[in-house]
């Protein structure tokens, strides 16, 4: 016989307040992303019309330089996170679980890096 109160029982088992904070950033990166994605299609726009030099001269611009960049970051830093969720949710063994949301976010942060960089080469070039 179990002579433990319930929250005896649960102490341990329950939230750690740690999902908050994750669940928030999924919210406030779908949020950003809208007017960052309205802007990308603008720029995916352009550079279908535009020959090379137009579109790297676009890009270039302070404004557009660094709208790319929020985008970027923005989209991986979402990305991460959905997985992050997806694994968590569907992977039961625990090691398997850790290593897979580890290689998610080592491999997210090196694409970020990535694009970033080549975004600043774009900048450079002109």
């Amino acid at each position: 016989m179990d002579y433990r109160t319930p929250l005896a029982r649960a102490r341990g088992l329950g939230s750690a307040k740690a999902g908050t904070v994750h669940w928030w950033m999924q919210r406030v990166t779908a949020v950003a992303l809208i007017p960052l994605s309205l802007w990308w299609l603008t720029f995916i726009g352009h550079l279908l019309k535009s020959p090379y030099s137009h579109t790297v001269a676009w890009l270039s611009k302070p404004l557009n330089g660094v709208l790319m960049i929020a985008w970027v970051l923005a989209v991986f830093y979402h990305a991460g996170l959905g997985l992050q969720v997806v694994i968590e949710d569907y992977v039961h063994t625990e090691w398997l679980k850790i290593v897979s949301v580890w290689m998610v976010k080592l491999t997210f942060v090196f694409l970020a890096l990535i694009a970033v960089m080549a975004i600043f080469n774009i900048r450079e070039m002109v």
